[in-house]
């Protein structure tokens, strides 16, 4: 059934659909099943290789560094002095007035959380850490969700069970398949165990621009259908799941802060990615996680190869 202006609007979130997904909607369905142009070149895919490689390398810098007692602000600068090092560029400092070079979201913050050094990290916490680079002018874009020290289950649960619903998004990507279809996988997964899916904040397709011309929902959203997925696509698979409601609010000081709107728990796994002719391949991981069959380690327990995880 579809919904008018004033109708509320089918996410549910309580307001009129003209102030909730209509733009989205419009957006969504006003664009073309998979031009040409969203296809990488050989050339193109192995640039972003390169960027995605260095990425994986610097968040393997940072896992030891996201500690009790350190503050996010030190991360930001363990993250800005090795990606300069290495001859690269932050990506995220100056973007669109961004002050840091990492976002750094704790508990409750679901994502643009930005680095401070009145933010000490303390045992109980989770914190996700997403960096994003630029190598030779092609973008890297990566999250992890760290547990820091002892947590209650239903919280190791949740890091765990986000990390897999991520693998499962990525296990669902084929040629022939739409975004729609990446974002029920996830959707069904996370609901399935309990959780709620972010709406308001998605992947994107990524390449020698950080956002490209795409969204990629991590849930059934409306449109997303016309998105069909074709080998040399390149994009960001990042669902933030949260123990609560899926609503979100935005911090009116800094304009950044996305929290969650009832104070739960959020947490949220990305990874860069390229369509394959037989599934995806993952981009941002180092030479030693690839050898090793694009596992997933977190809170060192062993999640297994991506095509386990749908069987």
């Amino acid at each position: 059934m579809k919904s008018g202006r004033n109708d509320p609007c089918w996410c549910g979130s309580g307001k009129k659909y003209k102030k909730c997904h209509l733009k989205t909607d419009q957006a969504v369905k006003s664009r073309p099943v998979s031009p040409p142009e969203r296809c990488k070149s050989q050339e193109q895919i192995e640039g972003m290789r390169k960027a995605g490689r260095f990425n994986g390398e610097l968040m393997d810098y940072v896992r030891p560094h996201v500690v009790a007692g350190r503050t996010t602000d030190q991360i930001d600068r363990l993250v800005h002095e090795f990606t300069l090092d290495h001859g690269h560029t932050p990506a995220t400092l100056g973007y669109k007035g961004f002050p840091k070079s990492c976002c750094t979201s704790i508990n409750h913050v679901v994502c643009h959380g930005i680095p401070s050094e009145r933010d000490e990290l303390k045992d109980g916490d989770i914190v996700n850490v997403d960096l994003t680079t630029i190598v030779d002018g092609f973008y890297g874009d990566q999250s992890e969700t760290f547990i820091v020290g002892e947590v209650p289950e239903v919280v190791r649960d949740l890091v765990r069970d986000t990390a897999l619903a991520t693998l499962v998004g990525l296990d669902s990507i084929k040629p022939g398949r739409t975004l729609r279809d990446l974002g029920g996988a996830i959707q069904d997964f996370a609901e399935q165990r309990g959780y709620s899916v972010v709406r308001e904040y998605t992947g994107h397709g990524i390449g020698t621009s950080f956002h490209e011309d795409y969204s990629v929902f991590h849930y059934r959203a409306a449109g997303a259908e016309r998105i069909v997925l074709e080998p040399g696509m390149t994009f960001t698979v990042e669902p933030m799941v949260n123990i609560g409601g899926w609503q979100t609010r935005l911090d009116p000081d800094d304009g950044w802060t996305v929290y969650t709107a009832d104070g739960e728990l959020s947490a949220q796994f990305e990874h860069t990615i390229v369509v394959t002719e037989t599934g995806c391949e993952i981009l941002t991981l180092t030479p030693q996680q690839r050898e090793a069959g694009q596992r997933l380690i977190v809170d060192g327990i062993d999640l297994g190869p991506i095509a386990k995880l749908a069987a």
